[in-house]
């Protein structure tokens, strides 16, 4: 990037924020609608009511599987090339969705769960390959940005759902023909995306830390462990949320709304995170993220009347916003270019196994710790507690030690 002169290297990094924002939003979209009905479509079709949420489990598990090899596949072939294989795996792990509806299997069903995985690992490189082309000032402000792009993804999946859920004599098999168009739609977009395929590296090329070397180095230590915590919570309480919202009398559209109001809260704070990162340091901000946490789960305790699970939904997508952004910027600036697919390949694997986790135990807690809805819903969330206190402790410990040069 260093032969290009400063104005085109802006004018490219904006170009590609761009494409990443509406790829965020279109593509982005299904991502909400199977948070939405995921759960309930898996609870119609599972013969034991706990593993209501395993579809949504094995779609993280895809993702966490699937985060290495796209990296490696991003790394040597270029992002372009992995995005459209995310969106392909999209579309495939929708029309196995529908297949399944309409012949009532779960198996299959959960099968076309772990393929999703694999266009969620890819949409989760949207935030990495929004830093490649940005100069140093730009790159919190191009995270932040293409994380913003869910904003429109927040109406859209959730709004889609209304329209579609009820569609057809099947229930949910119209939201899942949805998500195969949007990703043929969406993968169009992959097309005007400019990101230089990364080199070869000859035989005398710096070959950068090790994976294990990589992982102990505090900062990128700290920075996995805050992503991982601040995804995984947010991924067990939503995953619970509509199952908790219905079995607390209430009915799917008041699920999607919840829904919906939570994403629009995950994105929209992402038009001035990258500002808050470069003003008052990533530290702070992700501190400010655990905190919030923590707050939608004090909120959630109080009770499960309808605002209670707005407010708590709405506090979990701010929170997962600063500690995720703050996170994945932190990660960002702790390794060198050549040390790219080696690290953000171990950094997904570790935060969707952490997340995949959260998921299987969010159908449990939810539907088996307890004789009734209300119960399962406080269980989920007082077991945000420990993991809040793992990711505090260590990002104290952080800002206490001494620090070790950038690289």
């Amino acid at each position: 990037m260093t032969d290009i002169p400063l104005d085109r290297t802006e004018a490219r990094a904006k170009r590609n924020v761009t494409v990443l924002v509406l790829a965020q939003a279109v593509l982005g979209a299904q991502m909400p609608m199977i948070f939405t009905i995921g759960g309930l479509a898996g609870q119609s079709l599972a013969a034991n009511a706990c593993f209501a949420t395993l579809p949504i489990s094995l779609i993280v598990l895809g993702s966490m599987l699937a985060a290495t090899p796209v990296s490696w596949l991003m790394q040597r072939f270029g992002r372009r090339a992995g995005f459209f294989l995310g969106a392909g795996a999209g579309a495939a792990g929708g029309a196995v969705g529908a297949l399944a509806l309409y012949h009532a299997s779960f198996p299959l069903f959960l099968l076309g769960s772990l393929i999703t995985g694999v266009y969620m690992s890819a949409h989760n490189f949207y935030r990495f390959a929004a830093a490649d082309t940005a100069t140093d000032a730009f790159r919190p402000k191009a995270i932040s940005y293409v994380m913003a792009g869910g904003l429109a993804a927040a109406v859209i999946g959730p709004q889609l759902v209304k329209a579609t859920s009820q569609a057809f004599v099947i229930p949910f098999l119209g939201t899942y023909l949805g998500v195969i168009a949007l990703n043929v739609a969406g993968s169009l977009l992959f097309l005007f995306l400019d990101i230089p395929r990364p080199p070869v590296p000859s035989e005398d090329a710096p070959r950068g830390r090790t994976r294990w070397e990589l992982i102990t180095t505090p900062r990128i230590l700290v920075a996995v462990i805050c992503a991982m915590v601040s995804y995984a919570l947010m991924n067990l309480v939503m995953t619970s949320t509509p199952l908790a919202v219905v079995g607390c009398g209430f009915d799917e559209g008041n699920a999607a709304d919840v829904v919906s109001a939570h994403v629009l809260a995950m994105y929209m704070p992402s038009f001035f995170t990258g500002h808050l990162i470069a003003r008052f340091g990533v530290e702070k901000i992700v501190a400010t993220g655990l905190v919030i946490l923590a707050g939608a789960g004090a909120v959630a305790l109080q009770g499960v009347a309808l605002e209670n699970f707005f407010v708590a939904l709405i506090l979990l997508g701010v929170g997962w916003n600063f500690g995720f952004i703050g996170a994945t910027t932190m990660l960002a600036g702790a390794h060198e270019p050549h040390e790219r697919g080696r690290m953000q390949g171990l950094n997904d694997l570790l935060v969707f196994g952490g997340v995949t986790l959260a998921s299987l135990a969010s159908g449990g807690l939810m539907n088996c710790s307890g004789g009734d809805a209300q119960t399962g819903w406080m269980s989920v969330n007082l077991a945000m507690a420990p993991f809040l206190a793992l990711a505090g402790g260590a990002l104290i410990w952080l800002v206490m030690r001494p620090q070790d040069p950038q690289p």
